[in-house]
């Protein structure tokens, strides 16, 4: 079962996903994927940190998440696994600015999740609600993001939405 759910800045939605993948399965592994570059980065992930049960194993992958995707998925079958969050992960490919090697790791992380067996709650954000960027790494980004996403909900059984707490289906598994 895969989910992917997509909302704004302090929408819920990582609260969310954590609520999701605690009902889908006992073990779960978080794979983090935020970098701290200031101190207001440092205190959400504080904040993030806080209210994270303590038993779930946590792994921080800025870059190769098709990787740790895969390797949790060998070495714990039964983990489900939240990924928190796309959009960051990208924002980290961006920086590097290597296009062929951004290119690769979300070829290699959609190819992850097509193949990837145990219950699984991606968050991404959904930026393209607002206007068109002013500059062109902006719209760059905005562009890119957009496009995983529905790459992701492709390959997803639920997508969800969540806008001020707020969860609303946007798909759902047919029955």
């Amino acid at each position: 079962m895969r989910h992917l759910v997509l909302g704004g800045v302090r929408s819920g939605k990582s609260t969310f996903a954590e609520r999701w993948i605690t009902e889908q399965s006992e073990a779960v592994t978080y794979i983090a994927t935020s970098q701290i570059w200031d101190e207001g980065m440092a205190k959400r992930v504080e904040k993030h940190k806080a209210y994270r049960p303590d038993h779930w194993r946590v792994i921080e992958e800025p870059m190769t998440l098709a990787k740790t995707l895969l390797a949790v998925q060998e070495q714990s079958p039964k983990s489900g696994v939240i990924v928190e969050c796309c959009s960051l992960w990208l924002t980290n490919l961006l920086c590097q600015e290597d296009e062929v090697q951004k290119q690769a790791e979300i070829e290699a992380f959609v190819t992850a999740v097509d193949q990837f067996k145990s219950p699984l709650i991606m968050v991404s954000a959904e930026v393209g609600l607002g206007i068109l960027p002013m500059n062109e790494l902006a719209r760059h980004y905005t562009d890119e993001i957009g496009v995983l996403n529905q790459r992701l909900a492709t390959l997803c059984e639920h997508v969800t939405f969540v806008a001020a707490g707020l969860p609303m289906a946007l798909k759902k598994p047919k029955s």
